[in-house]
């Protein structure tokens, strides 16, 4: 795929959406989805905003899908979160105030006075289960509901406060193990499955390790708060405590080191994962996601082994037949165009020999993407008719656009649309 070709497919994708009022939005964006990041307009907006800020489309239409975002009142307190609500129009808004300070400096400091609230509430309750021995849910923790996304907000709007301070806090915290039933157990086990409920299929609960639900969103957030600065006692220890977490269960399969997506009671008990069938590689869960946040860990820890050992994994996720056979779709979150933007990501910071096999990698995952000599306006209308793909950011058409651009430029995002992914 060449940049023009691709650039092709954002222009075709973005024309669809480009007035909320008649864009095709399918039946995942339902009025519940309204302020979901991942679904609704806060994430629709994030692709205008970046092309705007590129100067290849107009800010007028960035506007509009914020001001869909916003027609009615915003849900905030406790339920909200990081990606519903407050916090995920925050996140938007935030990315088109960089470029456009004055026209939105007056919302942003309201809704930033809301969300400081929301996190001083969340932070008090967490500390209150951690003093009472109790174990969290994830929804305390995770990148997409929990404190470690709002860390991620707050490191971009406020890296020096009190309150992004007391969020690094409450992460080191979290590394700290927890004796639970006379068992000793990683600070971020749950009782629950991943799904966050009760689960047959986990007795006893699991430790998840990925980056949207688990503890590589808290490496991912530590590390790049000490990457940028913003650094509270015993940070770095709690870099290591992660880091030794994932070598232990750090799997050497045919295609490269691979990464379980939890670790059972029964696997904890044994020592070792029940199965290595490679999976796929993404950013929510799996190597992509996890290679990124420890090859920034690797870098403020001036550790250059484990740097290149993170980068050599992403180069074999994404060039290993199996790994690239278990991804079956194109989105941001778990498909092909995630996979390029996190490999376009690691390759800006990466060892030059890896960086260079970084992206030598990425064309053929965007030719998956977008076949060569397809057509963009028919591309984008198939997609968008797509029922299981619709036009949101996480899963859908306008995440895939994003993702698009910067392994297709080698330029890094004009925007901070992917901090809610604590991926830069």
């Amino acid at each position: 795929m060449t940049f023009h070709s691709a650039l092709g497919l954002v222009d075709a994708i973005a024309a669809r959406l480009a007035d909320p009022d008649t864009a095709p939005l399918g039946s995942r964006t339902l009025p519940s989805n309204r302020q979901h990041l991942a679904y609704g307009p806060p994430g629709i907006a994030l692709l205008h905003i970046e092309l705007a800020a590129n100067g290849l489309a107009p800010w007028h239409r960035a506007h509009d899908w914020l001001t869909a975002a916003s027609r009615q009142p915003l849900t905030s307190g406790p339920d909200s979160h990081p990606f519903y609500g407050v916090p995920a129009f925050a996140h938007a808004l935030s990315c088109a105030a960089d470029h456009l300070p004055s026209s939105y400096r007056r919302v942003l400091d309201t809704v930033d006075g809301q969300i400081a609230v929301d996190v001083g509430r969340r932070l008090d309750a967490a500390h209150r289960r951690i003093d009472g021995g109790r174990l969290p849910q994830l929804a305390e923790f995770d990148t997409i509901r929990g404190l470690t996304g709002y860390g991620a907000y707050l490191l971009r709007r406020n890296p020096g406060s009190s309150t992004m301070r007391a969020v690094l806090d409450y992460c080191v915290r979290l590394t700290e193990p927890i004796t639970h039933r006379g068992e000793t157990l990683p600070g971020w086990w749950v009782e629950t499955g991943p799904s966050g409920s009760l689960d047959d299929r986990f007795p006893g609960g699991h430790a998840n390790t990925g980056m949207a639900h688990g503890i590589g969103g808290v490496l991912a957030l530590l590390a790049l708060a000490a990457r940028n600065g913003s650094v509270t006692d015993g940070h770095r220890a709690a870099l290591r405590t992660i880091l030794v977490w994932l070598d232990r269960w750090k799997q050497l399969a045919d295609g490269g080191p691979v990464w379980p997506y939890w670790v059972t009671q029964g696997e904890l008990r044994s020592g070792s994962p029940a199965s290595s069938v490679p999976r796929r590689p993404s950013w929510c869960y799996g190597t992509a996601g996890l290679a990124r946040a420890q090859q920034i860990a690797a870098l403020v820890l001036g550790d250059a082994s484990r740097q290149i050992d993170a980068e050599s994994a992403l180069v074999a996720a994404l060039t290993d037949g199996e790994q690239v056979k278990a991804t079956t779709d194109n989105g941001l979150c778990h498909g092909f165009a995630g996979l390029a933007h996190a490999a376009a990501r690691t390759a800006d910071n990466a060892d030059f020999s890896t960086a260079v096999k970084l992206r030598a990698a990425i064309p053929a995952l965007l030719a998956t993407v977008f076949p060569p000599g397809t057509d963009p306006e028919l591309m984008a209308t198939e997609l968008l008719e797509n029922e299981g793909v619709g036009p949101g950011l996480l899963d859908g058409v306008a995440g895939i656009a994003l993702a698009l651009l910067a392994p297709s430029t080698a330029v890094p995002p004009r925007t901070a649309w992917d901090a809610c992914l604590l991926i830069a």
